[in-house]
């Protein structure tokens, strides 16, 4: 746990889910950028004032911060909402001086209806110039001509594309001069401008040759990996995906647009499948694929969550992972040691684990220790398919 020391005063603040070896704080500079700028450090403080909405906001880092002027969260992260949660209730005033109203924040999603009005507008620029893009023709509609616009990230976050699309959606827009390696993003709302209709969700058709997935229409909502072609990881492993019959329960672990679940789901007919991703744009996307191809009668579960943690343990017979070895800017196995634990807690005896993974990622060494099992199932020169069966 890590103090993060504000002109607000100082919050103590984790990343979801905590865990004491995390080296990686809950905030940046880009944060602390921001918020010195809106209580007027070197400058005249911002209105606060009406409502506030606060877009990408992490690890509820700012929003906690700002708990007073009761703003409106909207991320695409389920992780980052529950630590949002995590970090109000931890500096709750029923715990310390000086703290937080922990109900203070309002929780929205990517897939929510934003504020019909918005009268201060705080974005933390996403990794994910689709996700912005998406975002931003979703909350233009609130935006007024007094709407106060102020963006943040780190420098490398913010490129010429990113400022574009504040200018071409919402109206001018100017930067800072960079601090710490972070820069702020002030746009003027132009209530003149008539934007193009947003792109997303996107549709393509898979192609042949791919076999329970040939000819599959794909869905994909803003900000998924991706979200416009097929990645050659998961194009490998829908050349080898597991031949299955008969009843069984099938998760797609890490769905994004769940190209993987559906071709499994259409070659086993009797299978249940569940899609779970962290990602409230990936659970989405999936629905839209599954529906697609599979049918509205077909059954099927689609979870936001935190890996396998909603589901009951003992109850899963295969399991399809193809885990992210990010977590935005950083490098860093936490979220596959997660899938991977939370695996082998869901699986019955005798249900397996497959996984896709570059070579260099070494999981097969994860999966012994865990399993006391891996096989290599297939490899090329830069991925490898990994089998572990739970004993």
């Amino acid at each position: 746990m890590n103090c993060f020391t504000t002109p607000w005063g100082d919050f103590e603040l984790t990343r979801f889910p905590e865990d004491p070896r995390e080296r990686l704080r809950a905030w940046d500079a880009a944060d602390e950028y921001l918020l010195r700028h809106l209580k007027g450090i070197n400058g005249e403080p911002v209105d606060l004032s009406g409502t506030v909405v606060v877009l990408g906001d992490r690890w509820g880092a700012l929003v906690t911060a700002l708990a007073d002027h009761r703003p409106v969260q909207i991320t695409d992260s389920f992780l980052g909402r529950q630590a949002t949660r995590a970090n109000l209730a931890r500096n709750a005033r029923d715990d310390r001086p000086g703290g937080v109203d922990a109900d203070a924040v309002r929780l929205l999603s990517t897939r929510d209806t934003p504020p019909e009005r918005i009268d201060v507008l705080l974005i933390r620029v996403p990794k994910s110039l689709a996700l912005l893009e998406d975002q931003l023709h979703r909350l233009a509609p609130g935006i007024h001509a007094g709407t106060v616009i102020v963006g943040t990230g780190m420098v490398t976050e913010i490129h010429t594309s990113t400022l574009k699309l504040f200018e071409s959606i919402l109206g001018p827009t100017r930067t800072s001069l960079a601090t710490k390696k972070a820069r702020l993003i002030f746009c003027t709302p132009d209530p003149e401008l008539a934007p193009a209709a947003s792109p997303w969700p996107s549709s393509y058709e898979l192609p042949a040759g791919l076999g329970a997935a040939s000819g599959l229409t794909v869905t994909s909502h803003a900000g998924i990996f991706c979200a416009e072609r097929l990645d050659i990881g998961t194009r490998f492993l829908l050349h080898n995906l597991p031949q299955r019959h008969g009843r069984e329960h099938v998760v797609d672990l890490g769905c994004g647009n769940g190209v993987v679940g559906t071709a499994a789901a259409l070659a086993n007919p009797q299978a249940e499948l569940t899609f779970i991703d962290e990602s409230y744009q990936a659970v989405a996307s999936a629905e839209a694929t599954f529906r697609a191809n599979a049918g509205s009668d077909r059954r099927a579960e689609f979870l936001v969550g935190d890996a396998l943690s909603a589901v009951p343990p003992g109850t899963v017979d295969l399991v399809l992972n193809n885990p992210p070895f990010h977590s935005h800017q950083a490098t860093t196995d936490a979220t596959a040691w997660r899938m991977f634990t939370g695996s082998r807690r869901a699986l019955r005896p005798g249900g397996e684990l497959w996984v896709i993974g570059n070579r260099h990622l070494g999981y097969h060494l994860k999966l012994r220790r865990l399993f006391g099992n891996c096989q290599v199932v297939t490899s090329d020169p830069k991925f490898v398919i990994l089998r572990a069966v739970r004993n």
